[in-house]
């Protein structure tokens, strides 16, 4: 089987709780390797942009906010089955309702304040990827 890769963010409140590095030693515990990785702040424009599939979502101008409210760090990881194997790694999106030792899990304030974004899938990653990531077209 051949690698595949998915993309993260370590939201905000990761970043603001100190939670960068063991967030990262997980993912690395997990399997996947680094390929990218980027601390940047987002403006409301940038968070827009990335989110602009959720425009019309009565939560999008929150989501904004809150992925602006702070600085994020992007990062492109790769692995045999990269999005699946990692959306199993984070969790439900709802702390509350994620498997006992995921990412969610341990480190989500919220449904809101999740910790971590991962991709939904494979055309995902590369678009989300690239996103960040201008000097790669495909990883």
């Amino acid at each position: 089987m051949t690698k595949s890769i998915t993309f993260t963010m370590l939201k905000p409140d990761a970043v603001k709780n100190n939670y960068t590095g063991k967030i990262i030693d997980h993912v690395l515990n997990a399997g996947f390797s680094l390929k990218a990785m980027k601390y940047i702040w987002l403006t409301a424009e940038q968070a827009g942009s990335f989110y602009a599939v959720h425009k019309e979502r009565p939560f999008y101008n929150d989501l904004v906010g809150y992925m602006s409210s702070g600085p994020i760090v992007a990062i492109v990881l790769e692995k045999e089955n990269a999005v699946e194997d990692f959306r199993k790694t984070i969790g439900a999106t709802d702390p509350q309702k994620a498997e006992p030792g995921t990412i969610r899990n341990l480190y989500a304030q919220s449904i809101e304040a999740n910790a971590v974004h991962g991709s939904d899938s494979d055309v995902n990653a590369q678009i989300e990827a690239s996103f960040f990531f201008s000097k790669f077209e495909q990883f």
